[in-house]
């Protein structure tokens, strides 16, 4: 019986957390940045796969965090969201196989959470506007 309590006590412990936050788990922008409904919809469709750190998971999906692949070439970061993608790609000397499925997401979302990755995690990746998607749109 006594151990079922100091289970208990542990469980209780671990599951309220402290109201602390660490940097890995802080949000990398304020909610009132220019880059606040990018992240939300990061964080809605993005997240799963390529993690809150934008590391991805070794092997399976690939990193969005201080990627060659991405800031190669933002408009195909953009293209790769609306559009999916099941092409190899290569990233930071790693091969990726993989599908990513076209993303449920506006056109307005799609240029927003591609902005928010092209500066969070500390890339320096720019900005995609409105002429790119309607480039992507015309090359597709």
């Amino acid at each position: 019986m006594n151990h079922f309590f100091t289970f208990l006590l542990v469980f209780v412990l671990i599951s309220c957390g402290s109201n602390e936050t660490s940097s890995e788990e802080s949000d990398e922008f304020p909610v009132n940045s220019k880059y606040a409904t990018g992240k939300a919809v990061y964080d809605k469709s993005c997240v799963v796969c390529h993690m809150k750190d934008g590391k991805g998971l070794d092997d399976t999906f690939p990193p969005l965090a201080a990627s060659d692949y991405l800031l190669e070439s933002p408009k195909r970061a953009l293209k790769q969201v609306i559009y999916g993608s099941s092409e190899k790609m290569t990233v930071n000397g790693v091969d990726f196989n993989g599908i990513m499925p076209a993303q449920d997401v506006t056109e307005q979302e799609a240029i927003e959470v591609v902005n928010y990755i092209l500066n969070a995690w500390g890339n320096d990746g720019g900005e995609v506007s409105q002429p790119d998607l309607d480039d992507v749109k015309k090359n597709q």
